[in-house]
């Protein structure tokens, strides 16, 4: 096949990839049997005037010699053959199976690294034994919405623990820095489960929740019948060691479970869970992490900003940002996290008594508004460097955001003007804040540290300046946002991913301080699995 990269196509261009393809190349379009589309991305620039366009990559499979339209091209540096496609790690797992063991690892957690790592086990004939302390995703669904409308929080089921882990009620991106080609096989267990077949093409991909709640049950059911047996509402107590290493688990309601192996993808929420395993001497240290809140706006103007006259074309659909600010004082950085286009803000916590929040969006991104975290860098000394220091920290705003707020899981609510003046009382916003089970208005000064608040109104008109309107004084900030990453890491060997303390001891994905949203995760959790297997070159 022939590969056409860098191809500049008008947004309202309805040809077919294979009509785009023929134009290109200079062929017939008869002679174009199918153009693949590897890659397409929104180019937004707009530069000298230039209209909104896609830039595509195609792999293209002609009726001519491939040879002779590569050769007519030969100083065309966008046109090259196209790089061969090997078999997935799956399709080759699946063809060994060659593990031998006689006691079966234990996965503790379901989120993206345990359900990628358990994928990868029970196709390589393992029949892992998983536990997640929160419940199945149609259960856990349910039990989030009685809590988001003023029902009581259940501290292990919930946005941050249950089935597909916190992804699973968020905007469900699956964009990753790197080029790490196991993206490929993941992107694919993703739509063979579900996800639209889009996700395979996009330069910023995303399922939305509502889809993502199909394929992570479809995915549980292939750990299934492939020997994997899953546990829901069975938290991890203790684990077991001695001179070896990992001798077993004991799980809650009092069951051991003797195993040499435990991969461990218990989430960067799993508090109680770092304090057993620091209790229990395994090698861990303090993190630098990110705290602020979330901003919303109409995603009108958000449009408008990004997409000028071209925006609401439907085959743009609704646009994000990405913004960064550096304090040249202190050198501490603010940016926007996880921006959930068409979105919701929500209701995050997972323990009593404390208030985080977090963005999600459904597949069709349409509810009108935009948000996102802005956040600010906290480093290990700004908590004195202890292991747990972070996690501390993390509660102490927790807990004044829900004191503040009424002590019944309102979130604090202030109006960027009020906050930029050091005011209260704005309640006109430009839009309603999306947060269930409501808000009230406060003075965020009051739940976030002062180096917190000093650096995102430093932020906020280089935000402004950038995107017009952005800090306008109506625009409504929620908070606290506390859980963007685990405040501490776990452990491990770069290349065997075992705990550097405790021999059988595998720390992956967010909790373990390794990954940073579903596709890293799941790429660490996949890999970590075939170091296991001793399958680090990919079969």
């Amino acid at each position: 096949m022939i590969r056409i990269s860098g191809l500049a196509v008008s947004v309202d261009d309805m040809r077919t990839p294979e009509d785009i393809a023929a134009e290109r190349l200079s062929l017939r379009r008869e002679s174009v049997r199918r153009a693949e589309i590897v890659r397409r991305a929104v180019d937004a620039r707009r530069r000298h005037g230039a209209p909104i366009c896609f830039s595509y990559v195609l792999d293209v499979e002609t009726e001519e010699s491939e040879k002779r339209i590569l050769a007519k091209f030969r100083r065309d540096k966008k046109i090259a053959a196209a790089p061969g496609k090997e078999a997935s790690v799956f399709e080759r797992l699946a063809e060994a199976k060659t593990f031998v063991s006689e006691k079966r690892p234990v996965v503790v957690g379901f989120g993206p690294a345990g359900m990628f790592a358990s994928l990868v086990l029970a196709t390589a004939g393992c029949a892992p034994l998983v536990v997640e302390r929160g419940q199945d995703v149609d259960a856990r669904h349910a039990v989030i919405e009685r809590f988001w409308s003023g029902g009581p929080l259940d501290a292990n089921t919930n946005v941050q623990f249950g089935e597909g882990g916190a992804g699973t009620f968020s905007d469900g991106k699956l964009t990753a820095r790197g080029g790490d080609p196991l993206q490929r096989d993941v992107i694919d267990v993703f739509i063979r489960a579900g996800a639209p077949e889009e996700i395979r093409y996009l330069a910023k991909p995303h399922i939305g929740t509502d889809r993502l709640r199909g394929v992570v049950k479809a995915i549980r059911e292939e750990v299934i019948r492939r020997g994997g047996e899953i546990r829901f509402g069975t938290r991890t107590e203790e684990l077991e060691l001695g001179p070896e290493g990992v001798r077993a688990v004991r799980l809650s309601g009092g069951e051991r479970v003797e195993t040499d192996a435990v991969l461990l993808a218990i989430g960067h929420s799993a508090r109680d869970t770092y304090r057993m395993l620091y209790e229990k001497g395994v090698a861990m240290e303090a993190k630098a992490f990110a705290v602020g809140v979330r901003i919303e706006h109409p995603q009108a103007w958000i449009d408008r900003a990004q997409y000028g006259a071209d925006a609401g074309n439907p085959r743009l659909g609704a646009a994000d940002y990405a913004l960064t600010f550096q304090d040249a004082a202190t050198g501490r950085g603010a940016y926007s996290f996880c921006m959930c286009p068409g979105g919701q803000v929500v209701a995050a916590a997972s323990e009593k008594g404390r208030l985080t929040t977090n963005g999600m969006s459904l597949f069709a991104r349409d509810s009108g508004v935009a948000n996102a975290a802005l956040l600010v860098q906290v480093r290990p000394e700004d908590f004195g460097g202890e292991v747990l220091g972070g996690v501390a920290f993390q509660r102490e705003y927790e807990e004044a955001a829900f004191r503040i707020a009424g002590g019944d899981f309102r979130a604090p609510v202030q109006s960027v003007g009020d906050f930029l003046q050091r005011t209260i009382g704005s309640g006109d916003f430009c839009v309603s804040p999306t947060y269930r089970p409501g808000v009230a208005l406060c003075r965020l000064d009051d739940c976030l540290p002062p180096f917190v608040t000093r650096t995102l109104r430093d932020a906020l008109p280089a935000f402004d300046a950038k995107i017009a309107g952005f800090a306008a004084p109506d625009v409504p900030m929620t908070g606290v946002e506390m859980r963007s990453s685990a405040p501490c890491r776990i452990l491990r060997d770069r290349e065997s991913f075992v705990s550097v303390s405790t021999p059988g001891l595998y720390p992956v994905g967010e909790g373990a301080g390794y990954a940073g949203g579903i596709m890293s995760a799941a790429v660490d959790g996949l890999k970590a699995a075939l170091a296991f297997l001793g399958k680090n070159d990919r079969i």
